[in-house]
């Protein structure tokens, strides 16, 4: 079996858990995103706008909804931008789960999903490392 710089055999990625690792986060993180940016615009999994900052709006002045398309937008960028580069995709995901904790602290509620995205946040950073450490070196 011939292998490269990105397969490897099966035996081997079997014994090879941070490999695993990053396979499980990558996935993870590339789906999640995606799929949640894109319920921004249907909101079939709950009412995004609900989440939402009062001062949000008041930042950027637009309707709760349109701004919710926005936040769709990005995130399904950042999906995406984790399966192709997911040493970046992985930092712009943690930026982003940020600035969503900070939003729900300045709201004053949804705190269980703050301390949840936290534990996101944490994860993408683990990402971040693993994608990194797999990096050519040079």
């Amino acid at each position: 079996m011939e292998t490269s710089t990105t397969a490897m055999p099966r035996a081997t990625f079997r014994r090879n858990p941070d490999r695993q690792a990053f396979i499980l986060l990558r996935t993870v993180f590339t789906v999640a995103p995606v799929v949640f940016g894109l319920d921004k615009f249907t909101n079939l999994l709950t009412e995004w706008t609900h989440y939402l900052a009062p001062v949000a709006t008041a930042v950027v002045p637009v309707p709760a909804q349109v701004f919710m398309y926005g936040v769709g937008v990005v995130e399904v960028v950042a999906g995406f931008l984790v399966a192709v580069r997911p040493r970046v995709g992985s930092l712009m995901v943690a930026a982003w789960l940020l600035g969503i904790i900070v939003n729900l602290l300045v709201l004053g509620a949804f705190f269980d999903v703050a301390l949840r995205d936290f534990g996101l946040l944490i994860g993408a950073l683990a990402l971040n490392r693993l994608a990194t450490a797999r990096a050519p070196q040079g």
